[in-house]
């Protein structure tokens, strides 16, 4: 068995223990280089467990790395931002979750990199975005940016305009998430819209703190509100 291989099936095993979050420790037998491979596969694992828990593993990951080295850490996040180029052959499906959780994880990653994250929701030629014109995939941009907002919500001012436009899109998990990260960066622009989404019975299915959760778009909605006060 090739060193990868079994790199990803001893890692995706600690994925699935009940106690995963107390076993990522044992992430540290591996160096950052020999996990990230395994990890980005592991994104696209047929379980809905692994595919997620291996996003606070490649945030742990990204972390060591760049605290070893940022210039590593620089390629990594440069290999992320090469899955989400359509040259790239590939969606990029998972990888903006990696991106929200290396740079909730590492403060010089988040610095550096923080801009590229929030300009895949820009829609419009004037802050010369990344447009992702895929609903399903800006909806994995939208929970990298509420991971990020958790830790640095002063970050993501630059992107408060389209944030507000997303709590109008029809997807929505766009919508849900979009209202998450505005209440996490208490933008007051938002309060209205937060008022009206707040009846959204609509139900979604994601991940926070550490579990998958079925919520709706409105309890989102209402937990934007309280945090605004």
């Amino acid at each position: 068995m090739s060193r990868f291989r079994r790199t990803k099936k001893e890692v995706r095993a600690i994925l699935l223990a009940p106690n995963w979050q107390e076993r990522l420790a044992e992430l540290g037998q591996w160096a950052p280089g020999i996990l990230v491979p395994p990890l980005l596969s592991l994104r696209l694992d047929k379980d809905e467990a692994v595919r997620w828990r291996s996003v606070a593993a490649f945030g742990l990951t990204a972390d060591r790395m760049a605290e070893a080295s940022m210039e590593k850490a620089r390629i990594l996040m440069r290999t992320c931002m090469w899955h989400m180029n359509e040259e790239s052959g590939n969606l990029g499906w998972g990888i903006p979750h990696f991106m929200g959780e290396a740079m909730a994880r590492n403060a010089r990653i988040a610095k550096e990199y923080h801009k590229i994250l929030v300009s895949y929701i820009f829609c419009d030629a004037d802050c010369d975005g990344n447009f992702l014109d895929h609903p399903e995939l800006r909806r994995d941009v939208f929970w990298g940016l509420a991971r990020l907002a958790e830790e640095r919500p002063e970050l993501l001012a630059r992107g408060e305009r389209f944030l507000l436009v997303a709590l109008n899109e029809s997807d929505p998990y766009n919508r849900a998430y979009a209202a998450w990260v505005l209440g996490l960066i208490k933008s007051e622009k938002a309060r209205g819209k937060l008022a009206e989404l707040a009846s959204d019975t609509t139900e979604i299915r994601t991940f926070r703190n550490g579990e998958l959760v079925d919520i709706t778009v409105g309890w989102l909605a209402k937990e934007a509100l309280v945090a605004l006060g």
